[in-house]
């Protein structure tokens, strides 16, 4: 059970520690992405000509990881790729394996953040996640966090707002609560304001059964959003970084949150938490035939 993976997930990332040389890009494909979108708070570029190039990969985006690696080996930078255990998946350029399933996330994001010198936040978000295991139990009923905010979005649809440098949240929850709570999220992203003061202005009935939730930090901004849907919408509850820890530590950690979160929603709607079979059909197909295809990226 994927609950069972949570409790067991802090402390358990073995894989290499060793810092590569510098500069440093990281960029992610299929189920690498979310990896590479926490890491974009540590690093500036996604693509290096130089330096080291870090590609997050699973099997169903096989083409596309290596036509970014070859673009990085031409351009002179040394590539580094790390996957997604898969049976029968080639091997063929891969440095690093992680667990497959939801939890790759916390594997990659690891991998990819000692790689390129950050131990320091790599260590703090395993102690973040770690006290948020310790809340977040199934054995808790009471005062549990993760189960309090899944009964507030049952039968609700969430609407994800994140301050600018936070927006890789917005990708995270979405998935988090598509792939696990198997419910609708919708992201509000460029300049929320511009969309936030007139999408319910048609049908005020629309704001019905809707929830916001602020990720991460609350910004001058975002308080003026709050503002604005506390008149149109159920609730705006604000998920804030634990302990008040933002940037990489902060983010991984709100990523394992949404975990739980998404977990125990699904259990609230009576589905499994477990991809659905047809998740596992695509995602097979494309593995299988990744070898036979074109080209991800244009010349």
């Amino acid at each position: 059970m994927l609950t069972d993976e949570l409790l067991k997930l802090p402390g358990s990332y073995q894989g290499p520690t060793r810092v590569l040389e510098a500069p440093y890009g990281v960029i992610g494909v299929g189920g690498g992405a979310l990896a590479a979108a926490l890491m974009g708070t540590l690093l500036g570029g996604r693509l290096t000509r130089s330096g080291t190039q870090i590609v997050l990969e699973s099997s169903d985006a096989a083409l596309a990881a290596r036509d970014y690696a070859g673009l990085s080996e031409v351009s002179g930078a040394a590539v580094v790729r790390a996957g997604i255990q898969k049976p029968g998946a080639s091997l063929q350029g891969i440095d690093f394996l992680s667990p497959a399933g939801v939890t790759a996330t916390y594997h990659l994001a690891q991998f990819a953040a000692y790689a390129t010198g950050h131990a320091e936040q790599a260590q703090e978000a395993e102690r973040l996640i770690g006290r948020l295991a310790a809340q977040c139990d199934p054995s808790i009923e009471d005062d549990n966090p993760a189960r309090m905010l899944a009964w507030t979005l049952w039968s609700r649809t969430p609407l994800l707002l994140a301050a600018p440098e936070d927006t890789a949240l917005l990708q995270v929850w979405q998935h988090l609560l598509a792939r696990v709570g198997k419910v609708l999220s919708i992201p509000v992203d460029l300049e929320p304001l511009y969309v936030l003061t007139g999408m319910f202005e048609a049908h005020h009935e629309t704001g019905d059964a809707k929830v916001a939730l602020i990720l991460g930090d609350e910004t001058p901004e975002l308080s003026v959003a709050r503002e604005i849907l506390e008149t149109r919408i159920d609730e705006v509850v604000a998920v804030p970084f634990p302990e008040d820890v933002g940037g990489y530590a902060g983010s991984l950690a709100l990523w394992y949150f949404g975990a739980w979160v998404s977990a125990y929603l699904a259990e609230r709607h009576n589905v499994s938490a477990e991809d659905t079979p047809a998740m596992q059909g695509v995602l097979n197909a494309l593995s299988e035939g990744e070898g036979a295809g074109e080209s991800g990226l244009e010349a």
